[in-house]
């Protein structure tokens, strides 16, 4: 049985620009780098109510695959068109426009500077199972 979103990895070539853009994008530094001393090869950072994991990983550990893969992760967030707008702002590359969904539901996508698409959701299920 799935349980939830255990943790999302991209990947980049350049990982003291990616460790830079996405501690600003979270707002702190990754809580988990590795290897501790020497050039960072994976970091990681936690994130919203359920504390998800998000890592950034050296694109020469990228998994090898015959073909493009079809997945696309997406994260709540509370003001799609906001959070779209601050992603810009600070370097990312509009993907998929903000597109209504139905009833409440949003999404769209931006690319990272790295060339990581990250799929964003404005979810009313997601809100109404977390409100506080």
């Amino acid at each position: 049985m799935f349980r939830g979103l255990a943790q999302l990895n991209v990947v980049a070539d350049d990982m003291s620009a990616a460790v830079a853009w996405y501690t600003a994008v979270f707002g702190t530094p990754p809580y988990f780098v590795r290897p501790e001393e020497g050039p960072t090869q994976y970091a990681e950072w936690r994130f919203g109510d359920d504390d998800d994991e998000f890592a950034v990983m050296d694109a020469r550990f990228r998994p090898v695959l015959p073909q493009p893969g079809g997945a696309l992760a997406s994260v709540h967030v509370d003001d799609i068109r906001g959070e779209v707008d601050r992603l810009v702002a600070v370097g990312a590359s509009p993907f998929d426009p903000v597109v209504q969904r139905g009833e409440g539901w949003w999404s769209a996508s931006v690319s990272d500077p790295f060339g990581n698409l990250i799929g964003l959701i404005q979810s009313p299920h997601w809100a109404a199972q977390h409100a506080r």
